[in-house]
């Protein structure tokens, strides 16, 4: 399980997400739609499902947690690997040399499970997804009950790979005559809906001074998986849907359009696919495409562009923001946003998504004085909460109707967590021995190395935890901890303190799974290091107590 808030400052290289996360947005990326808490008012994160399944799952988490939490139980950092490649981390499994090396980390040392020859760079992976089979279904092929991965390459080929042995399952082109770059995976619906997006479509500078104009933005290509099945594929025109466009995604249902002045839009994506629709096509299926007799999925056709957008469709809301940052959560339905001027940064206005009201002490701002800006998100517990990250101080929010005026909604603080600047001193007056007085010129930023600062916040689903991870610059070397909260109250359960120097001017990962803790670092000139803490439990001062 990640336990990254803000995962990678730099940009992502291609690696495996959790289906179920949805990790704070990157502060200058575009915000996608989180998904909306499904929980009634009355139910409380970590209760036992009624399920057999998942109430053996609930059993096994409270004992790990009770495990995790005893005082004799430390974490032992038992290897460390570098790779001239991203590293990738889901489910007990490390991802090398673009996923042709797999080592298991579900062992007292990490062994590998699978090693493929090295990839010509027209194989080279681009971005990945982890499949998980679905409890309880009938699926027709006996591969697809195991874990796999899906994976985009630089060629234009989506390839489901067996998680345990990087065995090619199954394989589908995408680029007919129509597209030539798809690079990024996504999901739709957790686990059911997978969208395959293009770069954004560009003109040769030759064609751009020649006056021609290039009017799709994106192809979105759309399947359901396991089986996996072709639904259609659509493009993203200027003429549609305007000329400032400058990025799309799909998330539960929703297909959400940037612009370039900060306005985010937002669209029914299914009665899309319904209403333009020109005709369906099964993978393997030939067809006669404008002239062209074709399989769909098989080299060197692709698939078809079968839904076509020929009217906007209605529009379901819209909303301008600072760097399009926009957030959906919440109980009622709520959302996030920045006023959409520079001047307004840091500041997050909270309105209700019925009638755009801004809730009661709607207007967060931590009035924060450092380097990288704070940062907000629905909390992915299902609980309606907020969470609102700060240099030094996390805050929980909660949204509760005001006394006597059940329409409307006010912010209330739940709980905080604060970092540990004890032994901090921030004197902006020094005398020297001859007991001149000197006065500095400049107070620390609240994120200055040499003070304990927050770099991640996340939420642990299956033992209900809030895990922080804060670091302070001693010296040359910077010291971070893994701390897990209390979900409920924020009181500190257990600290964790990593080996390995923490440079804050690089990108980290950081995931804790059960009985591991795994970072992951990239450094400069794309080098990258994973560092592997095992559980250990000191037997011998338990006899002793």
């Amino acid at each position: 399980m990640p336990a990254g808030g803000r995962r990678r400052e730099q940009g992502r290289p291609p690696g495996v997400r959790r289906a179920q996360r949805v990790p704070p947005p990157h502060p200058q990326g575009p915000r996608l739609l989180r998904q909306r808490c499904r929980c009634r008012p009355q139910e409380e994160p970590g209760t036992p499902p009624e399920d057999h399944v998942s109430e053996a799952k609930f059993v096994t988490a409270i004992t790990v947690k009770t495990i995790v939490f005893q005082e004799s139980t430390k974490f032992k950092n038992v290897w460390t690997t570098h790779s001239a490649s991203p590293i990738a981390y889901e489910r007990g499994r490390i991802y090398m040399d673009n996923y042709q090396c797999c080592i298991t980390s579900i062992a007292q040392q990490p062994r590998l499970i699978y090693q493929k020859s090295k990839c010509a760079k027209s194989e080279k992976i681009e971005d990945a997804l982890l499949l998980e089979c679905p409890l309880g279904e009938m699926l027709p092929s006996p591969s697809d009950y195991k874990a796999s991965l899906i994976v985009l390459t630089v060629q234009n080929w989506l390839l489901r790979l067996s998680a345990d042995s990087g065995e090619v399952l199954e394989k589908v082109y995408l680029a007919g005559s129509c597209c030539k770059f798809f690079r990024y995976l996504s999901w739709d619906t957790p686990q059911e809906v997978m969208i395959v997006k293009s770069a954004q479509n560009k003109l040769p500078a030759a064609a751009r001074q020649a006056g021609i104009q290039q009017s799709v933005m994106f192809y979105l290509a759309v399947f359901q998986v396991l089986p996996l099945s072709f639904i259609g594929m659509l493009e993203i025109n200027k003429k549609i849907f305007g000329s400032s466009v400058t990025d799309v995604a799909v998330s539960n249902g929703i297909l959400i359009v940037m612009y370039s002045m900060g306005l985010v839009r937002l669209y029914n994506f299914k009665a899309i696919l319904e209403q333009f629709m020109e005709q369906p096509f099964a993978l393997g299926q030939e067809f006669n495409w404008n002239g062209q007799m074709g399989s769909v999925g098989k080299y060197p056709f692709g698939l078809p562009c079968n839904i076509k957008i020929t009217d906007t469709p209605p529009l379901l809301f819209e909303a301008s923001s600072l760097e399009n940052a926009f957030q959906i959560g919440g109980y009622p339905w709520h959302y996030i946003i920045t006023p959409n001027k520079k001047k307004h940064k840091g500041v997050f206005h909270i309105c209700s998504l019925k009638d755009n009201a801004l809730a009661k002490n709607g207007i967060q701002d931590m009035k924060c004085c450092s380097l990288e800006p704070d940062w907000i998100y629905f909390h992915p517990d299902m609980s309606g909460r907020i969470i609102h990250v700060g240099p030094n101080l996390i805050k929980v929010l909660k949204l509760k109707e005001v006394k006597n005026h059940a329409d409307q909604m006010e912010i209330a603080e739940d709980f905080t967590i604060v970092a540990n600047r004890e032994n901090c001193v921030n004197n902006n007056v020094t005398v020297t021995a001859s007991g001149r007085v000197v006065k500095k010129r400049f107070a620390l930023l609240d994120d200055d190395p040499e003070q304990e600062t927050f770099k991640i916040v996340d939420y642990e689903d299956e033992l209900d935890l809030l895990s922080t991870v804060a670091v302070t610059q001693i010296g040359a070397d910077g010291r971070a901890h893994l701390d897990f909260h209390c979900n409920e109250h924020g009181s500190l359960l257990k600290s964790i303190p990593l080996k390995e120097s923490w440079d804050v001017t690089y990108s980290h990962e950081v995931y804790f799974d059960k009985d591991l803790v795994l970072h992951i670092e990239q450094k400069p000139n794309r080098r990258f290091s994973c560092h592997v803490y095992q559980m250990v439990c000191d037997t011998a001062r338990d006899d002793d107590s």
